[in-house]
């Protein structure tokens, strides 16, 4: 071999063993210790698993209807959701199941599927069950709230000004449940909370009605402006009066929304009558 040769070669091996003893010291060097609370690794849990066909149906109808984005009397189409979704009959048929056990859906047959009307019974019971529990939550709330989660619901009535000056009734309706919750956790309450959530499917539906109404927004900015100011006030009966006077509102509205879309609800006139 040449001179160069050998030169190249032994470029080469120096290469090659600084290369090794790189590796060596990568495999020894120690590892950052894992967090206490960090899942072991390789957790199954941690992959994001994709949703079932049925499950995301099943929350995207619920949600339109909830919304009053599909209103009652709306046909569900089969044809049209199975295109839409790339799925079988069975997966939405799984889904539409559900939403008539929700009561969200009537099957009528022969006739097909439909968005089902709001029963005004229900909606009655759900909010006396609503005022029973917000009455508690008030209540705690004014005699626990720290100052912190006093301006944490300042802050979300500002919230609530600016998406009724911007004509945002979805970023509105969130904010409106904000401040409810709130109250639920500063009365240490947030399980009260999660209980209105889940029997409040129908009065989510009738009350999203009521947002379109001119000026109803900026009421209801006010109406928590002066029910805030009462929990401030450490008064919990005062507080609890403005919470049945703001709830009370929704019941008052029913007979203008039963006049303007009387084929959205289903009407009992003995046990509706209250609401006339």
């Amino acid at each position: 071999m040449t001179v160069a040769g050998l030169a190249w070669a032994g470029k080469r091996v120096d290469a090659t063993t600084e290369r090794n003893k790189k590796t060596g010291d990568a495999r020894t060097r120690k590892r950052k210790p894992r967090s206490a609370n960090a899942p072991p690794a390789g957790d199954p849990l941690r992959v994001q698993r994709p949703a079932k066909n049925s499950e995301v149906v099943y929350r995207d109808l619920r949600h339109a209807i909830v919304t009053m984005e599909l209103v009652p009397g709306t046909p569900i189409v089969e044809r049209e959701l199975t295109a839409r979704y790339g799925i079988s009959r069975t997966p939405l048929r799984e889904a539409v199941l559900r939403l008539v056990e929700d009561r969200l859906v009537d099957v009528a047959p022969k006739s097909g599927t439909f968005v089902s009307r709001i029963p005004l019974s229900v909606v009655r019971e759900g909010l006396v069950a609503r005022k029973a529990l917000e009455d508690v939550t008030v209540r705690a709330a004014t005699e626990g709230a720290s100052e912190s989660e006093l301006m944490g619901l300042d802050a979300i009535i500002q919230r609530q000004r600016e998406m009724a000056a911007a004509g945002d009734e979805e970023l509105f309706h969130r904010a409106d449940e904000d401040f409810h919750a709130a109250i639920a956790a500063a009365a240490r309450y947030p399980g009260i909370w999660d209980m209105i959530q889940q029997m409040r499917i129908q009065i989510e539906r009738y009350r999203r009605l009521t947002l379109p109404q001119p000026g109803r927004m900026e009421l209801v900015v006010e109406e928590h402006i002066v029910l805030l100011d009462a929990i401030r006030k450490r008064d919990p009966d005062l507080a609890a009066q403005r919470m049945r006077e703001h709830l009370d509102k929704l019941q008052l509205d029913s007979s203008i929304l039963r006049d303007l879309w009387p084929h959205y609800f289903i009407i009992d006139p003995l046990t509706d009558e209250p609401l006339r």
